[in-house]
């Protein structure tokens, strides 16, 4: 573990402010549509109330604060968190786990795009009580239109007035809630769990109100995804002072709605507990709060998008880096992909009470997949079996109660959310079988018996020098191998003389931040490997890292970068460098199985949608040159062909 993280792990007054700020948008704002989901068109009475509050509170305290903040926050990867870092611990454990990493991380991004515009719709609507008739579309439209394009300016200066902000929020939802438990306080004795089981065993639609009770629990996942931005023990301590918020507010909703007693639910409970005089502050508020959990929802997609390239679930997709600010991120084309998925839900849905419906049924697939992945690590650290076996039967239970409840909204628009978790998954499945099969189908040669070759090759003036310095990507991990391509490049589609062959290898690691290199001088001013190792959180900008590291070579002897055509040398001037970057197509001379056929043309498909090798390296066009190899999976049968006179 780096510093960095030893010193996030501490609690603090800014870490516990920063936690405030970017990890609990999504579960904070649930209080503003949850208790109203849970009432819905049913009649408001004592077993709907005190058992949907028994509910919310049972569900916050087992799936939040026991599953996610004190179990699977353990589950770090170098101080990161979130489901496919929790893939990265135990993948070496079975391969099935990358299906089930895949499935989790779709859903998470799927149901993510539902987030923003029920938050910020829900928040918008409270202007209907003071202005009946005033159009809530455009306005949510609008907010989430800026709210994308501020993105590619980076959050760190906004970040920091997060914390204060969700800070008032909290302290706002604590103080309604008791304001309206004083006036009922026997509300309290919905804490006892009998009231959940009353609900669920004895109303008519008790079991399908837990599809509504689990919107409470929505953004656990993010306390997990978002651990390594201020750290384990910052979340643990924080989200006392958060829970305690989110308990009072559900019960003093449920006081006032026990005034409603007979009544069918005519207004969101959340504004209804407001002082008349206090509504356009709370509305404010709370449209700030839904900003923020948008943006919390942002930050953690990129992350995630992030960690699915390490992992070759995903397109090399353009990361750019905004601000100073460690581990910053920002992806232009997830940032537009959430955007227009965003957008088309509000157009679509219209109404935050529509949404609802869909909102949830995806994210319960995310928890059983992190459940699984999450009992895989504790039989890899070597838990009590019994104790794994507890959790696993324990947490399976729960969320298949969950999931059967929430398939309910499947038809109601919980079919939006699976859709997009399906697109999702596709693109990282094919994405990963493609690059699987490449792998396979990857032939290695070995590097120390073409040394001599190269050597000849370099010095032989009967061919035109094709670079002072000739540059290749290599995806291989010894420096005893080269891919048959390379050889084939230097030595057969054109002969390639150079003064000096560079390989370069990276390796991206587990650890977010490493930045560290080797050099392998193979063949003394003839043939040097050098290896990039980079953190998944690290700008791959090889062509920068490569400059210096070939200054640090040059400075301390190991190489001399000058050119050898004469007239040049003398004057001590720099030889050129050229990078050769070879971009695979898929050669019409393949007979391939149906399935791989399938795999691969979507994989090239998709290919034309991302970056290149060379901007995914920080490459720059003046010294790059891009080569074609034809990639032949299973070559077509031979034909038989009669030669005449």
């Amino acid at each position: 573990m780096t510093k960095d993280h030893h010193f996030n792990d501490r609690v603090s007054g800014l870490g516990l402010l920063i936690a405030l700020g970017i990890i609990y948008g999504d579960i904070g704002t649930s209080p503003l549509y949850t208790m109203k989901a849970i009432v819905g068109e049913n009649v408001i009475d004592e077993t709907l109330v005190y058992g949907g509050i028994s509910c919310v509170f049972w569900t916050l305290t087992l799936q939040t604060t026991l599953k996610y903040v004190i179990l699977t926050l353990q589950a770090d990867n170098n101080g990161e968190g979130g489901i496919f870092s929790l893939y990265t611990l135990v993948r070496n454990r079975g391969r099935l786990l990358a299906l089930i990493a895949i499935v989790g991380g779709s859903a998470l991004l799927a149901d993510g795009i539902i987030t923003p515009p029920i938050s910020v719709s829900s928040a918008i609507e409270g202007l209907r009580i003071v202005y009946p008739d005033i159009p809530t579309i455009p306005i949510v439209v609008l907010i989430i239109t800026l709210l994308f394009a501020l993105q590619i300016l980076g959050t760190s200066k906004v970040g920091k007035g997060f914390g204060p902000l969700m800070m008032l929020w909290f302290t706002m939802l604590g103080v309604l809630g008791i304001g309206s438990i004083i006036h009922n306080p026997k509300v309290l004795a919905a804490l006892n769990p009998y009231y959940a089981y009353n609900l669920l065993a004895n109303h008519p639609t008790g079991f399908w109100i837990l599809g509504a009770v689990f919107l409470c629990t929505t953004g656990a996942e993010a306390l997990y995804s978002d651990m390594g931005h201020c750290g384990r023990q910052n979340i643990r301590v924080s989200w006392i002072f958060v829970k305690i918020c989110l308990v009072l507010n559900y019960f003093g909703q449920g006081a006032w709605l026990m005034a409603e007693e007979g009544n069918h639910l005519t207004t969101n409970p959340f504004y209804a507990i407001m002082p008349e005089w206090f509504l356009m502050i709370g509305i404010g508020v709370a449209t700030l709060a839904a900003i923020i959990a948008s943006q919390a929802l942002i930050s953690g997609s990129f992350t995630l998008v992030s960690e699915a390239v390490r992992l070759n679930f995903w397109p090399k997709v353009r990361l750019l880096f905004p601000s100073e600010v460690r581990g910053q991120l920002f992806v232009p084309s997830v940032n537009m992909l959430l955007w227009i998925g965003c957008i088309g839900v509000v157009l679509h849905f219209k109404e935050s009470s529509a949404m609802e419906a869909a909102y949830g049924l995806a994210i319960t697939i995310t928890m059983l997949m992190t459940t699984i992945l999450l009992t895989v690590y504790l039989v890899s650290r070597r838990v009590s079996p019994a104790l794994v076996g507890l959790f696993l039967i324990t947490y399976l239970s729960i969320e298949f109660s969950f999931l059967a409840a929430n398939l309910l909204k499947f038809m109601h628009g919980g079919y939006v959310s699976l859709i997009l978790c399906l697109l999702l998954m596709s693109v990282m499945w094919i994405w990963k079988e493609a690059n699987a099969i490449k792998d396979q189908l990857t032939e290695y040669a070995d590097l120390d018996s073409y040394i001599p070759l190269l050597k000849k090759l370099s010095v032989d003036e009967s061919i035109p020098k094709y670079a002072t310095h000739l540059v290749y990507m290599t995806k291989s991990r010894s420096n005893k191998k080269i891919e048959n391509k390379v050889i084939y490049s230097i030595m057969q589609q054109r002969p390639k003389r150079a003064d000096i062959y560079w390989f370069i290898h990276v390796e991206t690691t587990d650890e977010p931040y490493t930045r560290e290199y080797k050099v392998d001088v193979i063949a003394p001013q003839d043939v040097v490997r050098i290896t990039f190792r980079l953190g998944f959180k690290v700008q791959q900008l090889i062509g920068r890292y490569f400059a210096q590291v070939v200054g640090d070579m040059v400075q301390n002897k190991e190489v001399d970068i000058t050119s050898r055509y004469q007239s040049l040398h003398k004057e001590e001037i720099t030889g050129d460098f050229t990078f050769i970057m070879m971009q695979k197509f898929l050669s019409h001379e393949n007979n391939l199985p149906a399935y791989r056929r399938v795999v691969m043309q979507m994989h090239f498909l998709l290919r034309r949608l991302t970056v290149s090798e060379k901007q995914w390296f920080g490459l720059d066009d003046n010294n790059v040159e891009i080569e074609k190899i034809p990639l032949l999976i299973s070559p077509a049968p031979e034909v038989e062909l009669k030669r005449i006179n």
